[in-house]
């Protein structure tokens, strides 16, 4: 147990000090940027009427306080990270006067309906067909792996437009832009369904395709490692039933694409922002991109603040889950 406590009381040490690094970088980085939202708010409410120098003076010093830009920056860091602690990070920039929690929350239901299922679904099929590559060998290894590499090769942003192009522009199978057609507001009907599913599938399918051929690639790498092992040339040796063996060395050959699902999932937001914005994808990867174009420091911060969290997380959780699967941790704490 000392080993143990050793080795989650270093996990545990990292992980407070990365997040409040993280916090510290998400609040200032944004305000680095080298524009003044409240002159673009103030310069929107000019051009509608208020054409007087001092009665847009008023209004540029009214939002300026409203945001809390006046205080100094210390200040306002400290009643950033109150606020966030109760869920509020204040009002959007962009949006005023909406919340950015409110912004986030109709957001990221769209970004996780449309990337954890392409997570998932393309870790289960380039795992199946890693492994068997590995298993198989022959002509089916030589076909695979090529796509494999090309599809793991191929950026994001690459794949969504050849999807886009190909599938929407040329063939028009799926409709290229939107989460549902411009015409309909959202409400529980089948003609609204049908919209949302056909407006989802050139997102979701680039994203499986390059999510396959990355994982297809490291399980088939992992696979014929762990079935040259010596373990697996003993239990042959010994006759023990191939099937039984392939099970022990494909679940061997997982803990590692097991971690690279985690950290997929953990960082899909930042994953989503690609596909998003190609597409016209009303998740929070577009509402992060336009939150940056227009210095809209509140939702920018929120935003990154919610993948850093994430990321922390799934990858302390994994230590966490190692460190108790694996005895090799144990064992390394004593040396």
């Amino acid at each position: 147990m000392k080993g143990y406590r050793k080795y989650f009381g270093k996990k545990i040490l990292w992980f407070i000090i990365t997040f409040i690094v993280a916090v510290i970088l998400n609040f200032i980085l944004p305000r680095l940027m080298p524009v003044d939202p409240v002159a673009a708010i103030t310069g929107k409410l000019a051009g509608q009427g208020a054409t007087d120098a001092s009665a847009v003076q008023r209004i540029y010093e009214h939002y300026t306080q409203e945001f809390g830009l006046d205080k100094p920056t210390y200040v306002q860091f400290g009643l950033f990270v109150k606020n966030a602690l109760h869920g509020n990070f204040g009002i959007s920039f962009s949006q005023y006067p909406r919340p950015v929690s409110e912004i986030i929350s109709s957001a990221i239901v769209w970004t996780i309906a449309l990337q954890l299922p392409a997570i998932l679904l393309g870790w289960l099929i380039g795992n199946l067909l890693g492994a068997l590559a590995a298993y198989i060998k022959k002509g089916f290894d030589k076909v695979l792996l090529p796509i494999s590499l090309f599809l793991s090769n191929v950026p994001a942003f690459g794949m969504a437009v050849i999807m886009l192009v190909v599938f929407g522009v040329t063939l028009k199978i799926a409709p290229i832009a939107g989460g549902y057609a411009y015409d309909m507001i959202p409400h529980l009907s089948w003609d609204f369904i049908k919209s949302v599913i056909s407006h989802y599938q050139l997102p979701f399918w680039s994203i499986v395709l390059v999510s396959i051929g990355g994982q297809a690639v490291g399980m088939r790498s992992m696979s014929i490692y762990e079935l040259n092992a010596d373990y697996v040339k003993y239990a042959r040796f010994l006759g023990i039933k191939d099937r039984k063996i392939v099970g022990y060395v494909f679940r061997n050959a997982m803990l590692p694409q097991v971690t690279g699902l985690a950290l997929s999932i953990g960082t899909m937001i930042g994953g989503a922002l690609v596909a998003e914005i190609v597409f016209s994808y009303p998740g929070l990867g577009s509402t992060m991109y336009s939150a940056v174009t227009a210095a809209d420091y509140p939702l920018i911060s929120a935003t990154t603040l919610i993948i850093t969290v994430m990321v922390l997380i799934v990858t302390f959780v994994l230590d966490i889950i190692y460190g108790l699967i694996d005895p090799r941790v144990k064992a390394a704490q004593f040396e």
